[in-house]
């Protein structure tokens, strides 16, 4: 049986205000920070592993420069710079077709996207720091 996936399923809530406007093709990349262990080859060969408990990640969040999201990713960024009051809680989660969930209740932006301007439509990379992140990536319907 086919199975489906379909952007508009795609949620990305920041403090509690979704996004909009995501810029054609890749919008959002969500990686981890650290691998879940560290590998150890001694001269004999023999293996060790130590756990990381590095659960951040960095989220990189793609929006066309008229997207409405531009302006609230820029107030948190503003909040952070003159008091720094700028983390809020980040989710991702596929609504409908899907199940991949990503939560942090610790996220900043962590740099302001570069401008640029043409005589099309450009887009807006935000760059978006997580703290302890809980990880599901799942399927689709």
């Amino acid at each position: 049986m086919a199975k489906t996936v379909d952007p508009n399923d795609v949620q990305i809530i920041c403090g509690g205000n979704i996004a909009s406007g995501y810029a054609d093709g890749t919008f959002i990349s969500i990686s981890n920070d650290e691998e879940l262990y560290s590998k150890s080859v001694g001269a004999d060969g023999e293996v060790s592993r130590a756990r990381m408990n590095n659960t951040s990640g960095t989220v990189t969040l793609t929006l066309q420069q008229t997207s409405p999201f531009n302006a609230v990713l820029s107030a948190f960024y503003a909040a952070d710079k003159a008091g720094n009051n700028g983390v809020f809680p980040f989710m991702m989660k596929e609504a409908g077709t899907g199940t991949t969930l990503i939560f942090s209740q610790s996220a900043w932006v962590q740099d302001l996207p570069d401008v640029t301007y043409s005589k099309s439509v450009e887009t807006r990379e935000w760059t978006i720091a997580l703290g302890k992140t809980d990880w599901f990536i799942g399927g689709n319907n």
